[in-house]
């Protein structure tokens, strides 16, 4: 499970996570929602080990290991898996290469063989078969001339290809019209089971009408200030966070 403990971090010396503590059981969905600047992004990038984030205090474990001391790599190969909002093209680098080279980069850290060619191709295409993607796209460089609902296609059959044990998805909607939110969502739901958490950071509803969180946390000036069932992100869909961004006036950093 992903255990997260007075959390500080700060970007470019300014602090924006602010004594942040979550907890996400093993299996289950929790949803982090706030207005723009509360630290969403900030907490997944913090979370994967993205360069520039600095962590001042606090701790966050996933299953006992503290994912503070590892680096991005090391991160990757104990199941730590980010959906970006904003998916990177890679020119000359085509997606079947990107993903069995990640792939066999994390089995091999964890003292794996390599994956089979045969086996690799098979488990690709019934992979992207459920994610309707054309098979030939997989042959194309990583993301270059996609769409932004086949960019997030792409990243959500690395994660199933890769299978990992907490899966953050930062704004996985965005971009996407109503068929392309469908079929990433139902993606992101094959993948829910006892061996997986997730952590899905979102604006709006919408995308949890699809994905249906255990819990919702409310994150406002990098703090999380309420937390509650699925009904709370219909609360915060009909009233927006004044409120709870009320709640941090005055506190302080």
């Amino acid at each position: 499970m992903l255990s997260i403990e007075n959390l500080h971090v700060s970007v470019a010396d300014k602090p924006i996570l602010k004594g942040l503590s979550l907890a996400v059981p093993s299996g289950e969905v929790h949803a982090v929602m706030g207005p723009n600047g509360a630290g969403k992004s900030t907490l997944s990038y913090a979370l994967a080990g993205r360069p520039g984030y600095e962590v001042t205090a606090g701790s966050a474990t996933l299953n006992g290991d503290d994912l503070t001391a590892l680096d991005p790599s090391e991160r990757a190969a104990k199941g730590v898996f980010l959906s970006f909002q904003y998916p990177t093209e890679i020119p000359g680098v085509p997606a079947l290469t990107f993903i069995r080279t990640a792939l066999n980069a994390q089995r091999k850290a964890r003292g794996e063989g390599e994956i089979a060619a045969p086996d690799f191709l098979r488990l690709a295409r019934a992979k992207a078969g459920e994610l309707k993607i054309d098979f030939e796209m997989l042959k194309r460089p990583l993301n270059v001339g996609f769409s932004g609902g086949e960019k997030k296609r792409m990243e959500i059959l690395q994660m199933a290809m890769l299978a990992p044990k907490l899966a953050i998805l930062d704004e996985t909607d965005s971009g996407l019209d109503i068929d392309a939110l469908r079929i990433v969502s139902e993606g992101v739901n094959a993948m829910r089971g006892p061996d997986c958490s997730m952590l899905v950071i979102t604006h709006y509803q919408r995308l949890l009408d699809y994905i249906r969180p255990d819990k919702v946390h409310v994150l406002a000036a990098g703090r999380i200030v309420a937390s509650g069932g699925p009904e709370l992100a219909l609360q915060l869909e009909r009233e927006g966070y004044d409120k709870y961004v009320a709640k941090t006036e005055g506190v302080p950093a």
